[in-house]
């Protein structure tokens, strides 16, 4: 370790208690928040990559039925199974025999509450994101508040005050501000990127609903 991570490192290991706990809390926010970071990073990844491998596989021109089949007996997630949910309440009613234009809007209900499962699937976890990225930088503050209290509170027990005095005070309450700070920022950032993420995802998954549910249209008609 070089001298000014060995330097960082004895302050957070002499600080005053109150500010340690801040700067534990925050360290455990940090790295709460890059675990989410990774995971979720991966999830909408492929997300997105099965949604557009399922849409080209489905506009190829294969029969419904067959890609029914092999997708049916597997646990499928996004795109899949909002299809799956459309055209397995489709044929259930097309084998009763009551095709009519209340199957499809019984199939589109269908589809809407498996598209709605994806995208709370896809959201979950970024609501921790936020609260770390809204909260960290006010808990940095609390430490850095506590910090400088405790710093010039050491001063009345002394006749000459000093920068020496109160610069390791002071110095413990502004790394809390820069640990708040270093939680917070990648929590933001990557919140922003994946509602973006999120938001395409399901405009991706709405478009393909309403078009499934033209085909299932037509096939009344025919």
């Amino acid at each position: 370790m070089n001298d000014s991570g060995q330097f960082y490192l004895d302050i957070i290991v002499s600080a005053s208690l109150p500010v340690k706990v801040v700067m534990i809390i925050l360290i455990l926010a940090s790295i709460w928040s890059w675990l989410i970071i990774f995971s979720k990073g991966k999830v909408l990844t492929e997300a997105q990559k099965n949604a557009k491998k399922f849409e080209e596989h489905f506009w190829s021109g294969v029969d419904l039925n067959k890609l029914h089949q092999q997708i049916n007996s597997k646990k499928v997630t996004g795109i899949a199974r909002i299809f799956t949910a459309g055209f397995t309440d489709f044929q259930r009613k097309k084998s009763s025999g009551q095709i009519t234009i209340n199957s499809v809007e019984s199939a589109d209900r269908a589809m809407r509450v498996a598209l709605n499962r994806e995208i709370e699937s896809l959201e979950s976890q970024l609501p921790t994101l936020a609260t770390i990225g809204s909260t960290s930088p006010y808990i940095g503050l609390f430490g850095t508040v506590i910090g400088i209290m405790l710093s010039f509170h050491a001063l009345s027990d002394v006749t000459q005050a000093t920068i020496a005095l109160v610069a390791p005070g002071i110095s413990e309450a502004l790394i809390a501000t820069a640990m708040g700070l270093f939680a917070a920022i990648p929590a933001v950032i990557f919140y922003n990127r994946f509602s973006d993420k999120v938001e395409r995802i399901y405009t991706q998954y709405d478009a393909f609903k309403d078009e499934f549910s033209a085909i299932l249209h037509r096939q009344i008609g025919d």
